[in-house]
């Protein structure tokens, strides 16, 4: 069939042929880096993978056309501008995707060094290539998945290897892209997200669209190829949204992870690398370390902690052009499209409470209120702020989110018509404090700094009771005891829950003084609990105002400000 559709082209140079592959290649992949986009789903839906392969074609392109990157490399080397490729692709890779084509051209460089005499591209280096590139993938991903670039880039070569030396590469290079066609149609069914979604693999694709560039090199006729990338997804799954994007309105943060991170590591070795595997699949997953044949290796890992994936790195090589993209800030961009409407020029404030009396106070001093009685998402924060409809806005989260995912929202809330900023209010007795010096007629940026400052200057504490035995920092609490926390560090455990209380006002009172105490009265506290604590610290501290208000916050018998 393969005869029939594709002429006969005598061998080219390999250096030539490969470097026109590469130029078709980035032609290819920008037409079509949308529509790869939309089809990406795992193995987390960023929606990044055609813009990872066209960055990483690229990358490997400008390593052999830019005069500056090439050095001793001759127009008539073969062998070195097959490495310089695979070099730059190894350099720049972004991504899985991209991680994995950069040893797909790697693969290609080998064979070149490996048949330095050969007269040119023919089916013998096609063939090489797509076995050594195959190797090379399954060495440097720690856990493979099937129904992905790597299936296609297997059953591709697995094609090129039924063929003989005789076959015209014209032809070779036809059934090795209808394989990875073929390969491509099958993802669905290889891979659980895929079938969900009703899509078939992004990396796959991309990798027959740079299979049918080949083709069109080779050959100079692009292949008429209709290919059905989309179908009617699983019943009750997930169906994808406008942008052909998966539906679900919070799919980053249903992920183990927040982070991708990845780095290069030079001057150093395989057993190096082998090393940085182990270490990075004791942190996260979607682990690749893949070489450039050349001392320098790239390092890709999805995780949660993404300071201690690059601290795996350190004294195994020189760490240099690390790149950290958080999946949070990605997608909550992507599910929240931006509203086109008359944006209000003032200012307003957002509070995040929990209790019904907590939250008639923030509502009170003019704060729209997110109450977060149980929990609260990012999704729920962002679109709260988006909610405002207000041009700038003060954020006050109050310790309901940990402070990255804060950040990711913040980063997430920002266009060009929107200020949004995130004050460092740990707790809502912070956030009280910071409402009391909210200034409107101030300059938005002054306004944030002295709200800030004040929560910063208000030391704070929660009494609870301990529902279980637990070893905390100061000691073991029995069911029934009083903690007293300052900030989120137990430093109180009393059996006697009043005298827990009086030793917490002590240690926040007494140890940095103050002129005013915040009581904020919790949904558990027992009647008169804060009445006593107030006659108590007031009389052992003269001149200290006490406040006490109604919060009805779920978990503590109190929260206690410090200003």
């Amino acid at each position: 069939m393969a005869e029939q559709r594709a002429a006969y082209v005598a061998p080219r140079r390999a250096d030539d042929l490969l470097v026109a592959w590469a130029r078709a290649g980035v032609e290819a992949l920008a037409r079509r880096c949308d529509e790869i986009n939309d089809l990406n789903v795992f193995p987390v839906p960023d929606s990044d993978t055609g813009t990872n392969l066209l960055f990483t074609m690229r990358a490997a392109l400008a390593a052999v056309t830019d005069a500056g990157s090439r050095e001793d490399v001759t127009d008539d080397d073969g062998v070195a501008l097959a490495s310089a490729l695979a070099k730059g692709a190894v350099s720049g890779a972004r991504g899985n995707s991209g991680v994995i084509l950069s040893q797909v051209l790697r693969g290609f460089a080998d064979a070149a060094q490996a048949q330095p005499d050969a007269s040119g591209f023919d089916t013998g280096l096609l063939r090489t290539g797509l076995r050594r590139a195959t190797e090379l993938v399954v060495e440097s991903v720690s856990f493979l998945v099937e129904g992905t670039i790597v299936t296609a880039l297997r059953e591709a070569a697995d094609a090129a290897s039924a063929l003989d030396d005789a076959v015209p590469l014209a032809v070779s290079a036809v059934v090795v892209a209808d394989a990875a066609a073929d390969a491509l149609g099958r993802t669905p069914a290889q891979l659980d997200a895929l079938d969900q979604a009703g899509v078939v693999d992004a990396g796959a694709f991309g990798f027959v669209v740079l299979a049918d560039a080949l083709v069109e090199v080779v050959t100079g006729i692009a292949p008429a190829r209709e290919l059905a990338l989309r179908r009617t997804p699983r019943a009750g799954a997930h169906t994808p949204g406008a942008s052909g994007r998966p539906g679900s309105i919070e799919c980053a943060d249903h992920s183990d992870h927040d982070f991708e991170v990845m780095y290069l590591v030079g001057d150093t070795d395989a057993d190096a690398a082998r090393e940085l595997r182990r270490r990075l699949e004791g942190i996260g997953d979607s682990v690749v370390i893949v070489g450039d044949g050349d001392g320098c290796w790239s390092a890709h890992v999805h995780c949660t902690d993404a300071g201690a994936a690059i601290e795996a790195g350190l004294g195994l090589g020189r760490i240099h052009d690390i790149r950290v993209s958080s999946f949070v800030v990605d997608e909550l961009r992507r599910r929240t499209p931006r509203v086109e409407h008359a944006v209000r020029t003032e200012r307003g404030v957002l509070a995040v409470a929990a209790g019904d009396a907590a939250a008639d106070l923030f509502g009170a001093e003019g704060a729209a209120v997110l109450r977060c009685d149980e929990s609260v998402t990012r999704a729920a924060l962002l679109d709260a702020i988006r909610a405002m409809d207000r041009r700038q806005v003060l954020v006050l989260p109050n310790g309901a989110l940990p402070p990255q995912e804060v950040v990711a929202v913040s980063a997430a809330a920002r266009d060009s018509d929107h200020e949004v900023f995130m004050l460092a209010t740990s707790s809502m007795v912070q956030g009280l404090a910071a409402l009391a010096v909210h200034d409107r007629t101030r300059d938005v940026r002054d306004d944030a700094y002295t709200m800030s400052e004040a929560a910063a200057s208000t030391r704070w504490g929660s009494l609870r009771i301990a529902r279980e035995r637990a070893l905390t920092y100061v000691g073991t609490c029995e069911p029934g005891d009083g903690i007293g926390l300052m900030g989120h560090e137990v430093i109180v455990i009393d059996h006697d829950v009043a005298s827990a209380a009086r030793r917490l006002a002590d240690l926040a009172v007494g140890s940095g003084g103050g002129e005013l105490v915040t009581l904020l009265r919790g949904a558990e506290e027992p009647d008169g609990f804060c009445d006593g604590l107030t006659d108590y610290i007031e009389s052992r501290y003269p001149g200290v105002e006490v406040v006490v208000y109604d919060g009805g916050q779920p978990g503590d018998l109190f929260q206690l400000g410090v200003e």
